[in-house]
């Protein structure tokens, strides 16, 4: 039986007050056995929370007796196993990382469009349709015509589309973007606001909320989409995929990943060979030899996190080793 209720969140609001939020947060989680990691800044709340259901709905209701959120969205998933070991609630800058300090997303963004009626936009010849996640998420799938900017990090964006020659000059052409659940597009199309382009458009809920509701013979969605749990990625139906973490670089992986010469599990794969020193690789092989003994004993196994690509946005769940991985993410299940 699933017993462990997961609800992913992310709002927009000013907090001038949110320092103060954050105490009575975490007492409020520890009192009720929930679990996660809520981010808390002046522009918002974002974050990821796991726990028996009557102590999650009682956090949701904490957060939405502050003002402002009273009408706080967020999207529930169910587990068998508890997805977090500890709860962390902490203070930001900002709640997806973008570094543009004069944009406010609670101000301007750009236009929603619902799953049901993206792809009458992409059909227009006109809009430029950009993907604005990261490169090892691209690597997996997008949208059929999508622009790859080929990006590490969020961060990188406001340069990347600085470089565009098709997007400067007097007249700016329509662009579409697309995250995984949404919030990065927040930022995105903010920027673009900000940046003097009139028509921005942005898919509503995200490639998660497309391939939940846009039937698999109406799709223009190529490939899987990374999301940031324990499923590693998903299709259409939000049915889980065939990847799965690499345990030292945290790269997906697909079967042909996995036939490279340069995989070893838990070591290495053919985006991270190379780079690690032989003494790291040892550590590896030796945490990849306590997992597999775990698992004979029916046991999980407590790891040190590594190094893994950066992203933003909602808190990841353990990993396949069991790990707490406090990365803040964007598409575990709402965000992204």
């Amino acid at each position: 039986m699933d017993a462990f209720l997961t609800a992913a969140l992310y709002q927009f609001v000013d907090l001038p007050d949110f320092v103060a939020l954050r105490e009575p947060l975490q007492r409020c989680c520890d009192a009720h056995a929930v679990k996660g990691t809520l981010l808390l800044a002046r522009e918002g709340v974002n974050g990821t929370i796991a726990g028996p259901e009557a102590g999650v709905r009682a956090v949701l209701a904490h957060l939405r007796a502050i003002p402002g959120l009273a009408q706080l969205p967020h999207k529930e998933s169910w587990s068998s196993k508890p997805p977090f070991l500890r709860m962390k609630v902490r203070l930001k800058k900002e709640i997806v990382t973008l570094r543009v300090p004069e944009l406010d997303p609670n101000k301007t963004v750009g236009q929603y469009v619902k799953p049901q009626d993206w792809n009458a936009l992409l059909a227009d010849p006109e809009v430029v349709l950009i993907d604005t996640r990261n490169d090892y998420e691209v690597k997996i799938g997008t949208f059929k015509g999508a622009i790859n900017p080929d990006i590490k990090t969020f961060t990188e964006l406001p340069a990347w589309i600085d470089a565009q020659p098709a997007l400067q000059g007097a007249k700016k052409p329509k662009v579409a973007m697309f995250c995984t659940g949404g919030i990065r597009c927040e930022k995105s199309t903010a920027l673009m606001k900000m940046k003097g382009f009139d028509e921005v458009y942005h898919l509503e809920g995200g490639i998660l909320k497309y391939l939940e509701e846009v039937p698999p013979q109406d799709s223009t969605w190529e490939g899987e989409c990374f999301v940031f749990d324990e499923r590693v990625s998903v299709g259409h139906g939000l049915v889980p995929g065939p990847y799965e973490l690499c345990r030292s670089c945290r790269w997906p992986l697909g079967p042909q990943d996995k036939a490279s010469p340069h995989y070893v599990q838990g070591v290495s794969c053919p985006h991270c060979h190379g780079q690690r020193s032989e003494e790291e690789k040892t550590r590896l092989a030796e945490r990849q030899r306590q997992v597999e003994l775990a698992q004979a004993r029916g046991e999980r196994h407590v790891g040190a996190r590594l190094a893994r690509p950066q992203a933003d946005g909602v808190a990841q769940p353990l990993d396949s080793n069991g790990r707490d991985t406090v990365r803040v993410v964007e598409g575990g299940g709402f965000g992204g």
